[in-house]
């Protein structure tokens, strides 16, 4: 097992995925999934903590608010962001294979959920590409929904089972950003239908924009209450993969009923 200044590469893996699942403000030694994970990879809290720090020096949103974390930043650690984010969907199986080599078990569903998926929407795929499809699935949704810290950038709402991980450039468009983090929004169900449809979006600013539809006053006091009374409010921005401005034009210019 190659180390990578000190560190070997199942190992860089494992931090590397904590810091894409993991909300910002919980990358602390005392974080029990931490100290967890430490003595699943034989180093200490300390120092897996730190390694999410030096990979946060390193990520260019967070340098970009004025925080540089710590500077022990090492080449591996580099060359590991460059690797994730030039290839989301193989550094999404890589960081399973890490968990796999260190619990045996990895993260995604498991063959049950797999041969769901198979049976209601991925006719014609290998039994291989749909386990790839589930656990490419799985790394977005934790990624984006701990960068929100697991709230409905829109509305605030708070429950897990009642948030999604919606792309802003849909799956099927752009093959290469389909599991790229800041393409993607938390959002509440009935948002994250909505932003599908075309019924909302985000301005440049990152307001929410309503379609014409909510704007002619032809929807109820529900629509109402779920989508004008946030008309032009700022959406909240996560610290670390906010949404790229580049997807949220792609949407206003090909999605949004404006």
């Amino acid at each position: 097992m190659p180390k990578l200044d000190g560190w070997t590469r199942e190992q860089l893996l494992i931090a590397y995925k904590l810091y894409c699942e993991m909300p910002f403000g919980k990358m602390h030694s005392r974080n029990p999934e931490i100290v967890r994970y430490a003595r699943l990879i034989g180093r200490t809290p300390s120092a897996l903590a730190m390694k999410l720090t030096n990979i946060a020096s390193i990520d260019p949103e967070i340098r970009s608010t004025g925080r540089s974390g710590l500077t022990g930043a090492s080449q591996a650690d580099k060359n590991m962001w460059k690797e994730m984010t030039s290839d989301w969907d193989r550094f999404a199986v890589e960081i399973e294979r890490a968990e796999l080599f260190y619990t045996g078990a990895g993260s995604s569903s498991g063959p049950d959920e797999v041969e769901q998926e198979w049976a209601t929407g991925y006719v014609g795929k290998t039994r291989s590409a749909i386990v790839q499809i589930r656990i490419g699935q799985d790394f977005f949704r934790r990624a984006v929904l701990s960068a929100y810290e697991f709230q409905c950038c829109v509305t605030g709402l708070d429950v897990p089972d009642l948030l999604v991980a919606s792309h802003i450039v849909p799956w099927k468009d752009d093959a290469s950003n389909r599991l790229n983090p800041r393409n993607g929004l938390c959002l509440s169900s009935i948002h994250d239908r909505a932003f599908d449809a075309g019924l909302i979006s985000i301005s440049g600013d990152h307001r929410l924009l309503l379609s014409k539809y909510f704007r002619s006053g032809r929807s109820g006091s529900f629509a109402t209450y779920t989508f004008n009374n946030y008309a032009d409010k700022k959406i909240k921005l996560p610290e670390k993969f906010p949404p790229d401005e580049s997807f949220l034009k792609y949407h206003r210019d090909h999605i949004f009923q404006g």
